[in-house]
């Protein structure tokens, strides 16, 4: 029941990260900006989300997550209003860090609170939390697009703000009424780790956030600017809505896949196996633009990366104590969102230097091997103290 209320919240909390790529095009075109510039939105809305993961990560590990979720669905409500009221690009920019703050508890903290409930199915936990995200990117563009059609983008937004304070309060004060007010806050029988790599905690969570960075300035790409590249095919931005609809949805079945995965073969070869395959989906990218092509390859794209992130959250689980599990991923996630925005704005300014989303696709590969050179040391250092703490037990 816990993970039903938790992907609930998700689901609704995280509808500010795709309602900003829906509105790219029609925000452009209002206030006359370039696509680099207006790409922004995306940019400052993840930082928001991953600095906002590290703050909340620290409150939930010392307050509980109910604190945390608390003050950032005030933040979101308000934020959603600001965005509906903005009178110029800036404004409308500035704000949207505002609601990548108030999305951040939706998921790098529940994440590790999750993993706190299980063990032995705690990848599948994780996952199951972790894919409220990936609803929200299967739901919401349609509804968003749907709505600025009807009533405006200023309206859409403002609107958005009051249903998700009234539907996430509910949702919040039934998790804690699940979990009971001696859960709330208390992680001292929360499983232990049980993979040994041999390096610090400082070390592992350093060379896990360049590992996340890398893999989602990959991931950006076809997630952000889906909807733009249809409009510049001529296939028009609802057919793009409707490309992160079928994308989100097939990542869906990715994460819960990537639960199931990870709880039998563990975070580590899990992540490396969805880099891998997400270099080949990227790949096709390169070669196919026809509208049926497109549909097939961000189906393909999100069945092979949705279980990237939320891995990471595995991994630390696996490798690091329980007591400070909220704030290492706060920071991993922090990372892969920095890569996200990052990604989302190098593509855009590629775009306008280039007329064209190849060079963009092709600069999303060479970050993508980044990723799996890491994994790949990361999973060689795990296997060999494996290895060695076996031969101990033998002696």
């Amino acid at each position: 029941m816990r993970l039903v209320i938790a992907l609930l919240i998700g689901s609704i909390g995280a509808v500010g990260m795709w309602a900003v790529v829906v509105v790219l095009p029609v925000v452009q075109a209002e206030f006359g900006a370039g696509r680099g510039a207006v790409s922004l939105a995306f940019t400052l809305t993840m930082l928001g989300f991953g600095l906002g993961g590290v703050v909340t990560g620290k409150i939930t590990d010392r307050f509980g997550i109910v604190t945390a979720m608390g003050l950032c669905i005030a933040l979101l409500g308000i934020a959603f209003v600001l965005a509906g009221l903005s009178t110029t690009l800036w404004q409308f920019v500035a704000v949207y860090f505002l609601i990548g703050l108030g999305t951040s508890a939706t998921f790098a903290p529940l994440m590790a609170e999750a993993s706190h409930w299980f063990d032995r199915y705690r990848g599948l936990a994780v996952t199951i939390v972790a894919s409220g995200n990936y609803v929200a990117g299967t739901i919401w563009p349609p509804v968003v697009n749907w709505g600025v059609q009807t009533a405006g983008w200023r309206t859409t937004h403002i609107v958005l703000g009051l249903f998700c304070v009234a539907t996430m309060t509910v949702l919040v004060a039934l998790l804690r009424a699940q979990m009971g007010d001696e859960q709330v806050q208390d992680h001292a029988n929360a499983p232990p780790p049980r993979v040994d790599l041999n390096l610090s905690t400082n070390t592992l969570t350093v060379m896990l956030s360049i590992a996340s960075i890398a893999c989602c300035v990959a991931m950006s790409m076809p997630q952000v600017h889906i909807v733009a590249y249809c409009g510049d095919l001529g296939y028009g931005v609802a057919r793009g809505a409707e490309m992160l609809s079928v994308m989100m949805g097939f990542g869906i079945i990715s994460r819960i896949g990537s639960g199931f995965l990870a709880d039998r073969i563990g975070g580590i070869r899990t992540l490396l196996i969805g880099s891998l395959a997400q270099g080949f989906a990227l790949l096709f990218y390169l070669f196919f633009d026809s509208l049926s092509s497109l549909y097939i390859i961000s189906a393909m794209f999100g069945l092979f990366q949705g279980g990237i992130v939320p891995s990471y959250a595995i991994i630390v689980r696996e490798a690091m104590p329980a007591r400070e599990a909220a704030t290492r991923v706060g920071i991993v996630i922090f990372a892969s969102v920095f890569g996200m925005s990052f990604g989302g704005w190098v593509s855009g300014f590629i775009f306008d230097a280039t007329g064209s989303y190849a060079a963009a696709f092709a600069n999303g590969l060479a970050w993508n091997a980044v990723n799996i050179l890491i994994v790949m040391t990361l999973l060689i250092r795990a296997r060999a103290n494996s290895a060695r703490a076996g031969e101990g037990l033998a002696i």
